[in-house]
């Protein structure tokens, strides 16, 4: 793999008056999270078939890369091409220094696509600001053995139904109907995304910096409350109550019957349970309609500050990612779905729909895909991530019998809107 000659990278924003010849090669480089031989094989086949290159440099877990970002940027010396997560969007759409990608890139069809991946990178113009690209959201996992064994042949599509589920198998002596770790992601963010409400004022933020949570009020607070009671009564288990220790540990090992996980459990779950495992959209409670999922996973940002010819470049790489065979190859070593309607059909149309490797991407790639309002669109409440850690936090202490859940979600709420003025105090100029 080409190295990119690191005198570029002292090229500042004030450095860009040099453009290179047409005709001439160029490397650049890539930063990413993820720690697989996926994305080396995909920059490998790039850099085979360009006479261009891209050196794609693994830079740790996504709060490191972040980390390593925002000194490389405030030196001058950071890539053309940066993967980030999820919940850093608000933060490096704010900074600044990256380039709207539908702004600046306009010979590219992205209403292809789907509303979940579309929705959560888009700017409050219904731009999208970076390319998503690893992307993967939350579905229910059932142990079809476990169920059947209660009478139950139809995996829950609603809560009401779920709650039945959790029952049967606790009165048949079941030690653990379902499980959960608690996490923001998965029993807030997800929940309300796919019920179409909101967690904070602003549609999440995306309509102005001065947002404020709305997690202490509606169906968050009956959602939790139901978990809590659910978690009382022995139908629900947290990680630190489980055997395992881990919930999508207690899954696999036959502890737990049910869990509400990320499509990243898909390959040690297929492996553990075989034909009984079941996969679909996660429930919703009855009453509501059923909007899009938020993605999980990252999207790739092109970064300000550098030449035309290399900018063209990470535009290349871009086109190489989106292609449906690339995407397709990226699926079938990680699991990650595929994120334009093209990618999808094309792994359809070229995929036996019996093959392992691609059985989890219709429950996840459906519920992405599912209708989209303001408040399913994405997250744009800054400092997210320490927000995460508060909600986490005090829900523990409510399931742990310290507080009630209801003094959890204000604490949480109080909390997370000082967060949010800190935030707005510091990026007020940018808005």
């Amino acid at each position: 793999m080409v190295k990119l000659n690191k005198s570029v990278l002292a090229l500042g924003v004030t450095g860009l008056a040099s453009i290179a010849n047409a005709d001439e090669s160029a490397s650049i480089e890539f930063w990413h999270s993820l720690n697989n031989g996926a994305i080396d094989a995909v920059c490998e086949s790039f850099n085979e078939q360009s006479k261009n290159s891209i050196d794609c440099i693994y830079q740790g877990d996504y709060d490191t890369a972040m980390q390593k970002a925002v000194a490389a940027i405030r030196s001058n010396n950071h890539p053309v091409l940066m993967q980030f997560f999820d919940v850093g969007t608000t933060d490096l759409m704010m900074s600044g220094i990256s380039k709207p990608l539908e702004e600046s890139y306009r010979d590219v069809n992205w209403s292809d696509y789907i509303s979940g991946a579309r929705g959560y990178y888009q700017d409050a113009d219904n731009k999208l600001m970076s390319q998503p690209w690893n992307a993967s959201t939350v579905v229910l996992y059932v142990n079809k053995g476990a169920l059947a064994e209660v009478g139950i042949t139809e995996t829950p599509s609603t809560y009401e139904e779920l709650h039945t589920a959790m029952v049967k198998l606790k009165e048949s002596g079941h030690e653990c109907p379902y499980t959960t770790d608690g996490g923001a992601w998965r029993i807030l963010e997800q929940v309300a995304a796919r019920h179409g409400v909101d967690i904070a004022t602003k549609h999440n933020g995306f309509d102005g910096l001065d947002a404020e949570y709305t997690v202490n009020q509606g169906l968050i607070v009956q959602h939790l409350n139901n978990l809590y009671d659910w978690n009382q009564k022995g139908l629900v288990k947290l990680d630190p109550q489980t055997r395992a220790g881990r919930y999508t540990s207690a899954f696999t090992a036959n502890e737990c019957a049910m869990m509400e996980a990320s499509l990243s459990a898909y390959n040690a779950s297929s492996s553990a349970l075989g034909s009984d495992l079941e996969i679909s959209m996660a429930p919703v409670y009855e009453g509501y309609d059923r909007y899009n999922t938020f993605v999980g996973g990252g999207s790739l940002w092109m970064l300000d500050g550098h030449k035309t010819k290399e900018e063209t470049v990470a535009k290349e790489f871009l086109d190489y990612v989106r292609k449906p065979q690339t995407q397709k190859t990226l699926t079938e070593m990680t699991g990650y779905l595929p994120v334009t309607q093209d990618a999808y059909q094309y792994i359809i149309d070229t995929t036996d729909e019996n093959d392992p490797k691609f059985a989890s991407i219709h429950a996840g790639f459906e519920s992405l895909n599912q209708p989209s309002n303001a408040n399913s669109r994405g997250i744009r409440l800054g400092f997210y991530t320490q927000f995460r850690s508060v909600f986490q936090e005090e829900t523990q202490k409510a399931f742990s019998g310290d507080i009630s859940m209801q003094t959890a979600l204000d604490n949480a709420k109080r909390r997370g809107d000082q967060l949010l003025r800190r935030f707005e105090r510091t990026y007020r100029h940018n808005s």
